[in-house]
């Protein structure tokens, strides 16, 4: 691969089935392991699903809804949920140098979430000890990330203008008394999920240090070449 511009591919992929977005990242960790794509950073929606990080106590998933189906993945964290109307995203990186910092990245993934909301008029900020992004007293964004030989996957997600009674059924990210917002919540419904995908976009490149991005066709995903190799372990992040 060329060196020179530090360039990002982004894919705005729509609604994407779980396991189906999940077989895509492993294919793509494998082929940015090889050095077959750059950096990819894929922006979706998902069907209604409650995923489990890898060590996730399923206590915290309090209430199943009929026709949601649930995921235990290799990402760090406890329960989560996503839904239409949610923003998700999951970078494909390799990390290198200075950037092989799990928390420099998992600090990066805040920024991007915090200057993303300040761009629609959203104050957004950290609380100590936790990870994600909150709005006043309320979760906003969640984080739970994978990391495998420095090539990350899973992410981030950003509520836009999901059904929060969903989250009633959990403990989100296993945080007694957290209580999830949106930007529709906070009282924003001009910002259509569209439009903040962009702006998340476009910010992502400038906070993670890309000098330019590339747009491809969804389409394009499918038909990477699998590498024929074994992958390493895994290292999972707290949501």
């Amino acid at each position: 691969m060329s060196k020179g511009a530090k360039i990002l591919h982004v894919r705005r992929l729509g609604i994407v089935d779980y396991a189906g977005a999940l077989a895509l990242q492993e294919e793509l960790v494998r082929a940015r392991h090889l050095d077959q794509i750059p950096d990819t950073l894929l922006l979706l929606e998902h069907p209604h699903v409650f995923t489990l990080g890898r060590g996730a106590d399923e206590r915290y998933l309090i209430t199943r809804r009929d026709n949601v189906p649930i995921h235990r993945v290799s990402r760090g964290g406890q329960v989560t949920y996503h839904g239409p109307g949610q923003l998700v995203g999951y970078p494909i990186l390799k990390l290198e140098g200075a950037a092989r910092d799990v928390h420099r990245y998992l600090r990066a993934l805040e920024d991007v979430m915090i200057d993303s909301l300040a761009r629609v008029g959203i104050p957004a900020e950290r609380r100590p000890g936790l990870t994600g992004v909150w709005v006043g007293g309320c979760k906003i964004g969640s984080i739970g990330v994978g990391i495998r030989r420095w090539v990350t996957l899973h992410g981030f997600a950003l509520n836009v203008c999901p059904d929060l009674s969903f989250f009633d059924g959990i403990v989100p990210c296993g945080i007694d008394g957290c209580v999830m917002t949106s930007i529709i919540a906070q009282g924003h419904p001009e910002v259509s999920l569209a439009g903040f995908t962009a702006i998340t976009a476009e910010i992502f490149a400038r906070v993670l240090g890309y000098d330019r991005i590339e747009s491809r066709d969804a389409g394009d995903l499918t038909a990477m070449r699998e590498p024929n190799r074994r992958d390493g372990g895994n290292l999972g992040i707290r949501a």
